[in-house]
């Protein structure tokens, strides 16, 4: 690692304030960062960890009735607390890594570090969630820009994700058994103004709304109406895991496997 500076604030305004500094860097569970320490890909002058701010951390109901999950709250605590109120994102967060991951790595850090493969941007996407800052909200649609870039501002600290619980969810993810990141992962939500769908895992540019499939299973929510259904392989992601064709295939299966569970 490159020598830097390590600060622990107790509040977020204390964060915002550290996260002023010139070429600050947020910490939170440190799961992707601290790798990429290690290996010289990053090298911050300031590492401001979020890990002592209590106000960024836990679970509620929102006045609207959406499911508010605090940026600094770990998989784990999501896996336990969303069981009741929403399965769905409960599985997700439950199959995140191994044990070590779930009950460091947080949300926040998820979302901002915006890996093609990870689990949490398809919950998001496909629930349309807001992404609370410090600063502002920001719509899921507007937040994921591309392959590990988001809309987030330098210095801008996710305090909250929102998330409007849909009346049906599931998510499906076929994991790459070393690192249980998804090869491809589905996440689907109904609501009563249709469906929303997003894949992870399979696209060059990061997660993505399957819009056709959307329109198709807002008609008719039935697993069988994904079989009538194709995705283009051009902009898939191909690797030693498997080739861009192989990866459009699994966006279908998994869909198909998401609906049916839903």
């Amino acid at each position: 690692m490159y020598n830097f500076e390590f600060v622990k604030p107790a509040s977020l305004a204390e964060a915002g304030k550290a996260m002023g500094q010139e070429d600050a860097q947020a910490l939170g569970g440190g799961q992707t960062l601290i790798p990429t320490l290690k290996q010289r890909l990053a090298s911050p002058a300031v590492l401001v960890s979020l890990s002592g701010i209590a106000e960024l951390k836990g679970v509620c109901t929102g006045d609207d009735g959406a499911f508010c999950i605090g940026g600094a709250t770990t998989h784990a605590t999501v896996a336990k607390e969303a069981a009741s109120k929403f399965p769905a994102l409960a599985a997700l967060a439950g199959g995140i890594g191994d044990p070590a991951v779930r009950n460091r790595g947080t949300i926040g850090g998820s979302l901002a570090n915006n890996d093609p493969s990870a689990c949490y941007p398809s919950a998001v996407l496909a629930t349309g969630a807001t992404i609370v800052t410090n600063t502002r909200k920001i719509a899921a649609d507007d937040f994921f820009e591309g392959l590990f870039t988001t809309a987030l501002e330098p210095g801008e600290i996710i305090t909250e994700v929102r998330f409007p619980i849909p009346e049906r969810a599931a998510y499906a993810k076929f994991q790459q058994p070393a690192s249980r990141f998804a090869l491809t992962g589905a996440f689907v939500a109904k609501y009563g103004a249709g469906v929303r769908i997003a894949i992870t895992g399979a696209s060059e540019d990061g997660v993505f709304r399957w819009t056709d499939a959307e329109a198709a299973l807002s008609a008719n929510f039935s697993p069988a109406v994904i079989d009538g259904l194709s995705i283009a392989a051009d902009g898939m992601i191909g690797d030693l895991h498997g080739t861009p064709a192989y990866r459009a295939n699994l966006v279908k299966v998994m869909t198909k496997r998401a609906v049916a569970a839903a």
